[in-house]
């Protein structure tokens, strides 16, 4: 039986509007928003969007690397392996759960992107797995 965590769908927003954001400050506003600021804006909406689906079907993710969410999303969606290699692409950028091992490399303006392209196709990857009512789809 299924058991949702409350408030899954406020998580589906919240990264719908990080990702309007990201989106819109690529287009319109890039000598503010740099690369750096849109890959976390996005790394953000993912996040959410991730989390969402997760609460959506009870579940968390162990962590909140982009490599764990997507194990905790194949738990519930079953292999996702071009989702799940994308997701692992983000987590190239930084690896900051280890204070021993930690490093940062900032994406460049074609990467982005690339990034800012993962970022709708989770969008629509967890709208397509969950119900939500027309007027809250997430953007």
């Amino acid at each position: 039986m299924l058991v949702q965590i409350e408030d899954w769908r406020e998580y589906i927003s919240d990264g719908g509007k990080f990702l309007h954001t990201a989106v819109n400050a690529a287009e319109k506003r890039p000598e503010v928003f740099t690369p750096e600021i849109l890959y976390n804006l996005t790394a953000m909406a993912i996040e959410k969007f991730c989390m969402g689906y997760l609460m959506y079907h009870g579940d968390l993710a162990d962590n909140h690397t982009m490599a764990d969410l997507a194990e905790a999303v194949e738990r519930h969606a079953g292999p996702q392996p071009e989702l799940t290699e994308k997701l692992l692409f983000l987590d190239s950028f930084q690896e900051i759960c280890d204070l021993s091992t930690y490093k940062r490399r900032p994406p460049n303006k074609e990467e982005i992107v690339q990034i800012l392209a993962i970022g709708q196709e989770v969008n629509n990857f967890v709208s397509s797995k969950i119900e939500l009512p027309p007027s809250s789809s997430p953007t």
